[in-house]
């Protein structure tokens, strides 16, 4: 695979996510949509899957969450293999925030830490603390019919990182945020997790995103999806939105670009060819 060199990324710390010679397919006898996947995750690395619709980054995301068995190969955490029901040790962050719309934001975040079994003061202390760490301390007792977008998806995150999760696993957070807030959003969650230690794997249709939030792209091809590339990404944090506007950012994101043009294009039933000939 390609790499792009780049500054070193936290892979000190103890611990990564696995998942090995990961294949699957949802109907019996169907298509692969992943066929022998392998991808290496350490603690304090923000990895960002990028590739065209149905390439196979959502369904890879929920074979390293644990929702989705894989037909063959298989998910390690920590050096123990992840099995059925996703554990306290992996957040996952939906595209939807999924909130209890008749839970406060406080008692959205505190509900994870309820299950297993904290009491009420900690789990209020934690959730306190977390929600001011995504900018939501004057809004903890707010519902989530009262919020913005961007404050809900605050809150969807929070609850994620209030169990202090080795790994946050992220489907398009941001996919239904107005772009403005979108821009917000990414910039803010570089901020907050400068404060944690865990390994982030991010779906993401963006190239500039990707490029903005990770360590690492990697590139999936379809039909059936598997890694095509992978590039460290070579730029110090902290990070800000102007990086997106440097020559060496544009020729990164030109490069991922070229590498998926042909699935997206394939997958808008629109000819590469015939679209150039018309350029």
């Amino acid at each position: 695979m390609d790499s792009v060199k780049g500054p070193a990324v936290s892979g000190q710390l103890n611990g990564a996510m696995e998942g090995r010679n990961v294949s699957h397919r949802y109907a019996s006898g169907g298509q692969l949509v992943l066929d022998n996947v392998s991808l290496h995750v350490p603690r304090g690395e923000f990895v960002s899957l990028v590739g065209s619709s149905g390439c196979g980054k959502t369904t890879l995301l929920s074979v390293l969450c644990g929702t989705i068995e894989p037909l063959r190969g298989s998910v390690l955490v920590n050096g123990k293999d992840v099995t059925g029901v996703p554990s306290i040790g992996r957040g996952m962050v939906f595209q939807s925030d999924r909130l209890f719309p008749w839970r406060t934001a406080l008692r959205n975040v505190t509900f994870p830490l309820e299950l297993r079994g904290e009491s009420s003061k900690v789990a209020r202390k934690k959730a306190v603390d977390v929600l001011k760490l995504v900018g939501l301390g004057q809004h903890v007792d707010s519902y989530p019919s009262q919020l913005s977008g961007g404050m809900r998806q605050r809150v969807n995150v929070a609850r994620a990182l209030v169990v202090e999760p080795d790994f946050l696993l992220m489907d398009e957070p941001f996919a239904s945020l107005d772009a403005q807030t979108r821009e917000v959003m990414q910039v803010e969650l570089l901020r907050i997790l400068s404060s944690s230690s865990a390994g982030v794997v991010f779906v993401t249709h963006q190239i500039d995103e990707a490029l903005l939030l990770s360590d690492r792209v990697v590139v999936i091809v379809a039909n059936p999806g598997r890694i095509a590339r992978e590039i460290t990404v070579p730029f110090d944090r902290p990070r800000e939105r102007g990086i997106k506007r440097g020559r060496e950012f544009q020729a990164l994101s030109d490069e991922i670009w070229k590498q998926i043009e042909g699935d997206v294009m394939a997958g808008a039933d629109v000819r590469v060819d015939e679209r150039e000939a018309d350029v």
